[in-house]
């Protein structure tokens, strides 16, 4: 447990483990506001992450440079990522590390935008799923090459033709997107609803509704308007990546005059979204803070199982603020629920507000300007630091 006053690193800290395992920030819109502004006006500016963890029996270091070149003259940023010593890149490095964070500011993720659900989903399964991040990448690439061509088209300045090859490239990286995130929806929905009554003491009956941007087994349906479609577990394995590429293709083509008119891609996987139920009240228009709070936290424990299940190895849980905002009986019951897992990083900022059964069965660290101290039974800091919280 990290223990502190506020601005003192905790966040800060369950960030940089979370960009070592993601390779993006929760809370930055960019990698360049990572780096520390007392060095912005060097000629070379450069923040660095470092994580030495145990998977399957061994150890493993973790290290990330986010490096600003001309930095006083605003010039780019560019990031290196070494595991075990070997460069490489955020598409195969990503799962190396696996790590599950919530933040209160991931509230957005029920009460924003689809992008921030989306977002969501693909650090979820990009963690977790080979081979989903290259196709990811390659989606969203072909993707604004196609919408470059319906607004090229639409001034008459090529021809229509051209994006048949194109339709081609994106329904075949859309159809892995597709079928691992209604996988992974489905297993949210059945284990989420398993958290949620365990943290609510059964009072209130979790469902998750998937309101696709292309629905595979309903093409004719209208585009990111079905009511909380869910499909099973045995329509997703009959269903082949062939077969959902195929009906994108058609749906592409129904839709090719109207992308034209727009000048975007109209149906697809980056229109997807799902939402939350509470006992049948949209969380999203109508719940509550803690009841949000509470619900973004079944997601999260159930997103440990997920990963847990689809590659044999517990991700580390990271949990900001952890009892903020949660009544005595949720945070009760939510702190049952953690002994379940071997080890997580929480942050406070009152010890007190933990049980002291709870306090002594787990280390706590002092969070003091940026340097961390081991605690004493009282509290207190040892006076010896044991490093500094990366910036």
């Amino acid at each position: 447990m990290l223990s502190g006053g506020n601005a003192q690193g905790k966040t800060s800290l369950l960030e940089a483990l979370f960009y070592c395992a993601s390779f993006s920030s929760p809370l930055a819109s960019a990698d360049r506001q990572l780096i520390h502004f007392n060095v912005l006006d060097d000629p070379i500016a450069v923040a660095r992450m470092i994580t030495e963890f145990e998977r399957d029996g061994s150890t493993h270091r973790m290290e990330v440079r986010i490096i600003l070149e001309n930095a006083e003259k605003g010039g780019r940023t560019r990031k290196e990522i070494l595991v075990d010593g070997i460069k490489t890149n955020a598409q195969k490095a990503i799962g190396t590390f696996p790590c599950v964070l919530f933040l209160p500011q991931m509230t957005r993720i029920l009460e924003g935008s689809p992008d921030e659900r989306r977002r969501y989903l693909n650090i979820m399964l990009s963690q977790s799923v080979p081979g989903y991040a290259r196709a990811l990448s390659e989606q969203k690439q072909i993707l604004t090459r196609r919408n470059a061509l319906l607004k090229l088209i639409a001034e008459r300045r090529t021809d229509p033709s051209q994006l048949d090859y194109w339709d081609a490239m994106l329904a075949e990286r859309s159809a892995v997107l597709i079928r691992h995130r209604i996988k992974a929806l489905q297993y949210l929905k059945e284990t989420a609803r398993e958290v949620h009554l365990q943290l609510t003491g059964s009072r209130e009956l979790l469902d998750l509704g998937y309101l696709p941007g292309f629905d595979p087994l309903n093409p004719a349906g209208i585009s990111g308007k079905s009511n909380q479609f869910i499909a099973g577990e045995s329509e997703v394995n009959a269903l082949s990546d062939q077969e959902t590429a195929a009906s994108y293709r058609t749906i592409l083509k129904e839709n090719r005059e109207n992308d034209i008119r727009r000048g975007v891609t109209t149906a697809g996987p980056h229109r997807d979204d799902f939402s939350i139920f509470a006992s049948g009240i949209d969380l999203c228009t109508y719940g509550s803070r803690g009841q949000i709070r509470t619900a973004l936290l079944s997601l999260k424990l159930a997103e440990i199982e997920w990963m847990r299940e689809q590659t044999g190895t517990l991700p580390l849980l990271l949990l900001d603020e952890t009892l903020a905002e949660l009544d005595e009986s949720r945070g009760n019951d939510l702190l049952n629920r953690l002994e379940q897992y071997d080890q997580a990083v929480l942050t406070t900022t009152d010890q007190a507000d933990f049980p002291k059964s709870f306090a002594e069965r787990n280390t706590i660290w002092q969070v003091s300007g940026g340097m961390l101290f081991k605690s004493n039974e009282d509290g207190t800091g040892t006076g010896g630091s044991d490093g500094s919280v990366p910036n």
